[in-house]
């Protein structure tokens, strides 16, 4: 028994030895966090991070167009038809929303991914000395500005989510709740990451792409904007809060100026040296033959485009945006009449529409992108009977351009994609304007983005002879009062903006979805039967469901969104 003994402590003994010489060594292939913090290191956490805004899928783009414009009046989802893509289908319709979808599920955890990597990347700059890398407090800033940008996303899709920062690891994600902070608290915290980067970021980037000064504070205006119209657990609008639109203002204030319209709206969604253009504020920066095997693709909108040119004819103008467009003898918009009649594309002549149209919708027989050698035709679309004969033009690019790359079965292409502009700044600040009662005021800065409109004639005077808006003058073709004013300023959004992503979400920040999208889909179930029975749930269906495998995997620590 002694010997048993003593033989087993000579054994724990050398274990005990082992264990310590084992400890004191530096494990092979694991970089100690002295290693980490390198200048080196630490731009490529910050790069990671840069890369994750492009890190999506075209059945959770983070371009937002089944979120944005397909669950508004402004897009149907396309396709082979209601089946393809099902839970798109579903978004459109407004029926059968469920939590177990994978690709809300999918795009919650690539966002929070995201997160995780700007987390990272702070981490590792909080520990970095500025001698070292001087880039230190720049690096941070942008940081916090893509993190606010994901959290933006985040909040305006699920209403409720954790705010995780980059002093909770990321195993710990799962124990934050998605109601630790209120919808106003997370979006102030929202704000916040904003405010800091605009403190600190410079006016400008010797590297494109990387956040700026102006980019944050356009970004803080919208956010401040968002904030502004208050809700309850219902989603119910029942306040304006003054204090935050002036804060809209503020933030606008250190845009204006700094960058201006492109003098013709089509330069905005044309590749090339069009890109990263006076109107861009901040753009994701795409690329081909980079070295890679496909380049840096815009995987979002790959479904976008035409059956006539590759695959899949998703992301369709409706025919109630269509009918927008179309204007009265005064060059005004129609407003309440507009959808009385549908644009017959067949006898374009016998109409006055807003030049925006030929830039946002391709109308058959007329050129494809432009190009006068690549007429789009009917027999590109793939659903017809389904879903019309238009698709969607701002996000695409001509047939032979380079920036055009086979990725079969699909078609991507390189060219970026621009997330907030001037002329979405000009209008966020009207709109601040407006709900302030200064009217007055935002009468100039709507009417700046119609005359560009209206100038924007360039590219398409050959074939678009029919167009011609006017400005709002207010006593002679307009009474200018609050109403009138606010209605014109939704109608501008609606025009400007279309298929960019915004509509379905400035329908819920008015409190006016429900209303919209019934009226929408009564009408649209007279000649789309696949409309009949849709129906949106007002306090329930503005914002998406909590996935249910997070709340799974927090163990229920995160809280459902009301109604599901």
């Amino acid at each position: 028994m002694k010997k048993i003994k003593y033989l087993l402590g000579i054994v724990l003994l050398t274990i005990s030895t082992a264990c310590s010489d084992f400890l004191e060594e530096e494990p092979y292939g694991v970089l100690s966090e002295e290693q980490l913090t390198t200048p080196e290191n630490v731009d490529g956490f910050v790069t990671s991070a840069y890369a994750a805004l492009g890190n999506d899928h075209y059945d959770i783009p983070f371009s937002l167009w089944p979120y944005g414009n397909v669950r508004s009046d402004d897009a149907y989802k396309g396709g082979s038809g209601t089946n393809d893509i099902q839970v798109f289908h579903f978004f459109e319709v407004s029926e059968n929303i469920r939590t177990d979808f994978g690709e809300l599920d999918a795009f919650w955890y690539n966002s929070f991914i995201a997160i995780s990597r700007v987390n990272k990347a702070l981490a590792a700059l909080n520990q970095i000395d500025e001698v070292e890398f001087p880039e230190k407090s720049t690096r941070i800033a942008e940081m916090k500005f893509l993190r606010g940008h994901f959290y933006f996303m985040l909040k305006i899709m699920y209403k409720y989510v954790p705010y995780v920062t980059e002093d909770i690891p990321v195993e710990e994600y799962g124990t934050i709740s998605n109601r630790a902070l209120s919808n106003d608290d997370l979006w102030s915290a929202i704000a916040g990451d904003f405010e800091a980067a605009a403190q600190v970021l410079p006016s400008s980037q010797p590297q494109v792409g990387r956040a700026d000064k102006t980019a944050a504070y356009a970004y803080l205006a919208k956010t401040r904007l968002y904030q502004a119209y208050e809700q309850d657990e219902n989603h119910n609008v029942v306040n304006i809060n003054q204090e935050r639109l002036q804060q809209v203002l503020d933030a606008t204030e250190q845009v204006m100026g700094m960058h201006q319209l492109e003098e013709d709206f089509a330069y905005n969604f044309l590749p090339g040296s069009f890109e990263n253009g006076q109107e861009a504020v901040f753009s994701i920066q795409f690329s081909n033959n980079d070295g890679t095997l496909h380049g840096r693709l815009n995987y979002s909108d790959v479904l976008a485009t035409p059956q006539g040119i590759g695959c899949c004819d998703f992301h369709k103008p409706s025919q109630n945006l269509v009918n927008a467009y179309k204007v009265d003898e005064q060059g005004l918009p129609l407003f309440s009449n507009y959808n009385q009649s549908n644009l017959d594309f067949n006898s374009l002549e016998n109409y006055r529409v807003d030049p925006r149209l030929y830039h946002t919708v391709a109308i058959p027989g007329l050129p494809w992108k432009y190009d006068q050698e690549n007429i789009y035709q009917e027999n590109w679309v793939r659903s017809p009977s389904t879903y019309g004969y238009t698709a969607s033009l701002k996000e695409n690019v001509t047939e032979d351009s380079e920036y055009l790359v086979n990725i079969d079965p699909f078609y991507g292409n390189s060219k970026n994609r621009i997330e907030i502009r001037y002329a979405d700044v000009l209008l966020m600040r009207a709109e601040a304007l407006i709900e302030l009662g200064r009217q007055n005021e935002a009468l100039p800065l709507i009417n700046e983005v119609r005359e560009r409109a209206n100038q924007s004639t360039t590219l398409i005077s050959s074939y678009a002879t029919n167009t011609g808006i006017s400005p709002y003058l207010d006593g002679e073709n307009i009474n200018w009062t609050q109403d009138v004013a606010r209605e014109a300023l939704r109608w501008e959004r609606r025009l400007e903006l279309a298929m960019e992503g915004n509509r379905f979400f400035d329908l819920v920040r008015w409190g006016i979805a429900e209303e919209t999208l019934n009226k929408y889909y009564s009408e649209e179930a007279e000649e789309a039967t696949y409309y009949e029975g849709a129906s949106f749930d007002e306090g329930r269906e503005e914002y998406l469901p909590i996935p249910q495998a997070q709340i799974n995997f927090s163990q229920d620590v995160y809280v459902q969104n009301t109604g599901y």
